[in-house]
């Protein structure tokens, strides 16, 4: 499981931040915008299989759709102010400290 910053903001993927999910979208909305983002990215992979330009610049319009619906692109779903840091290396933000405390070790050795 990929950690989640405690403000429930981002969750970190090799280092990286990235934007969670908007926690105020209803679970039957969250859902219908997941569905559509994974036909989406289907899409995406259809038109890249099938070398077809337009269909793969519609079917990448579609994920961004989704995404900004989502709150995980496009303007940031709190109030309070804070800088986005989507998609930043979480060394280089606010959240570093909390990360070299939180960081799953990469170095797992086994006692065997």
């Amino acid at each position: 499981m990929n950690p989640t910053t405690p403000d429930g903001r981002y969750f970190v993927v090799k280092g990286q931040l990235w934007r969670c999910s908007n926690p105020s979208l209803s679970d039957d909305v969250r859902q219908n915008l997941v569905d559509e983002l994974m036909a989406a990215r289907r899409a995406v992979k259809a038109a890249k299989a099938s070398e077809d330009p337009a269909a793969l610049k519609a079917a990448r319009a579609s994920v961004d759709k989704a995404k900004v619906a989502l709150g995980e692109r496009g303007e940031v779903w709190w109030t309070d102010g804070a800088e986005d840091f989507n998609r930043h290396k979480v060394q280089n933000t606010p959240y570093a400290h909390w990360y070299a405390e939180h960081e799953p070790s990469e170095k797992q050795t086994s006692s065997e």
